[in-house]
């Protein structure tokens, strides 16, 4: 048993999405979360700035106390995992393995999509750990770049959002892909709009919920799962800038009022 506080980190808000599947999945868990606000989008930035952020917020969350850290930026997953890894002394936990093995498990055809923002798609990553697993799979990528401020600006289902999605997903509906993996921690608020684009044949795939499947069965295999709280757990929620904008458009991520956000600049 373990009682200290999970870390989590995100390029900015997105990540919320994976702290609420940690939050249902562990609620003997307290949570860290870092979203890097003042230096969002990563999307677009190169692999070795991507990495040498990522390690300045490991760095912090490893001075705070946290007894693994949960990497759910998937373009930081895409670009520095392995280096935090190697350098981490806690376990740390990507989203991408766990969104590659949902997938596989999901599709019929072995034909997959996969959607993310132009640095996630341009690593690779998606189609490499969905390869491993399964070399003969058939793997089309699209990035979706104007998503994520469509998200933000809270155009679920707008009619402008509509006419964007069906644009970035017709080639992968002309591929004929059976599963479609939301590749980026904005795309699950999403869901129903790109559920009625693909039609009732592709099966949705959101990362949030298998990272925290793989989180939980990293911390049983490792003896770190939560005792018995005497009282229920606290989540901090962590931001590099803009508390105000995290606090408005989080709220939408984790499906209530953000209560404890601090301000602390990394650079």
């Amino acid at each position: 048993m373990n009682a200290a506080p999970l870390g989590v980190f995100d390029s900015g808000i997105g990540g919320l999405t994976v702290a609420r599947a940690l939050f249902e999945r562990l609620p003997r868990e307290s949570v860290i979360y870092f979203g890097d606000t003042a230096r969002v989008p990563y999307g677009p930035k190169s692999p070795d700035t991507v990495r040498r952020y990522s390690s300045e917020i490991l760095a912090y969350l490893l001075g705070r106390g946290v007894k693994a850290v949960v990497v759910a930026c998937n373009t930081s997953t895409a670009h520095a995992l392995p280096h935090l890894q190697a350098t981490s002394p806690v376990p740390v936990v990507g989203v991408i393995e766990p969104g590659a093995r949902a997938a596989l498990a999901a599709t019929r055809t072995g034909k997959i999509g996969v959607i993310g923002t132009a640095g996630t798609v341009a690593s690779g990553a998606y189609e490499r750990a969905i390869r491993a697993l399964r070399p003969t799979a058939e793997v089309h990528s699209q990035p979706c770049p104007l998503f994520v401020p469509l998200v933000e600006e809270g155009w679920f289902d707008h009619p402008a959002t509509a006419l964007v999605a069906r644009e970035y997903l017709a080639p992968l509906s002309q591929a004929g892909v059976d599963v479609l993996v939301l590749g980026c921690t904005h795309y699950p608020l999403l869901k129903p709009l790109l559920a009625r684009v693909m039609g009732t044949g592709v099966t949705l795939i959101d990362s949030a919920a298998e990272t925290a499947q793989a989180v939980a069965r990293e911390l049983s295999a490792r003896g770190l799962d939560a005792p018995l709280p005497l009282h229920p757990p606290e989540h901090v929620f962590v931001v590099s800038d803009d508390e105000p904008h995290f606090r408005r458009v989080g709220a939408r991520f984790l499906g209530e009022q953000l209560q404890k956000v601090q301000v602390v600049p990394l650079a």
